[in-house]
């Protein structure tokens, strides 16, 4: 409780510096609520730049708003110009490798967990689709490929497969599908490299790429795959939560640190 009075405190004086007064923290605990008001804008973007571009310059290496760097050009990156250049994705549906995986893929975040933190926690476990995670997929696609609403799915590419949840939806457009990132990492047989990921971690179909020679960032958004009703024998899966080991009988509090 000392917490979240802190949180609401110090955000209260941080709105007090530009001019907006929030309740007292009692009073709003009380009340169970608080209508933040609208403070009038009065922020210009650039201003004390604007007003005098040579005393007061940006943190750029001309002290000017820069369109092209010269220093960054001078690195000579053939994946990371001097200025703003559409350069072609590792993979996308322009390319070729589209005729032999022709979904585009979208990791997304998921809304019932942060990142890969509390996937074991009721509310990504109720939003499991067939035990494993959700993949929405439009539904011609879906049609074209036998799935129905809460088929079980393959999702594979040369990197590797994963298990999914259909879910079909006219909100995801054609040729592409959905699936949220962190999903706990379940292998069909442990220890092996590329088996089968039975819970639908995108992980396993991502590129390990980073965004350029300079920045190397994570690509993401930039996967292809297809994806097949899955007819095979289908393995239980065992939440995250009713695994135990041996240690676990020495040690039985479990501590969730996983952000991928």
């Amino acid at each position: 409780m000392e917490w979240v009075r802190y949180l609401y405190d110090s955000s209260s004086e941080q709105a007090a510096a530009k001019g907006a007064r929030w309740i007292p923290f009692d009073e709003f605990w009380e009340r169970g609520y608080f209508e933040m008001p609208e403070v009038p804008p009065n922020r210009v973007l650039f201003e004390d730049f604007r007003r005098d571009p040579e005393k007061r310059g940006l943190s750029t290496p001309s002290k000017r708003i820069e369109i092209f760097s010269e220093k960054i050009s001078g690195f000579h990156y053939d994946d990371c110009l001097g200025h703003p250049a559409w350069i072609e994705p590792a993979e996308w549906l322009g390319s070729a490798k589209a005729q032999t995986y022709p979904l585009h893929l979208l990791t997304t975040q998921p809304n019932t967990r942060l990142h890969g933190q509390m996937d074991m926690g009721r509310l990504s476990q109720q939003s499991k689709v067939a035990g494993r995670e959700p993949m929405r997929i439009n539904r011609a696609d879906a049609a074209a490929r036998g799935i129905r609403d809460g088929d079980v799915v393959r999702v594979f590419n040369d990197r590797g497969a994963v298990l999914a949840g259909a879910v079909l939806s006219d909100e995801i457009r054609s040729g592409v599908i959905q699936i949220a990132t962190g999903a706990w990492y379940d292998p069909m047989e442990p220890g092996v490299i590329g088996t089968l990921d039975k819970h639908g971690n995108p992980n396993v179909l991502t590129l390990d790429k980073g965004t350029s020679r300079l920045a190397q960032g994570p690509s993401a958004q930039t996967t292809l795959v297809q994806v097949e009703k899955y007819v095979s024998e289908i393995r239980r899966r065992l939440a995250p939560s009713n695994r135990r080991s041996r240690k676990a009988e020495t040690y039985p509090i479990f501590i969730s640190g996983s952000t991928t």
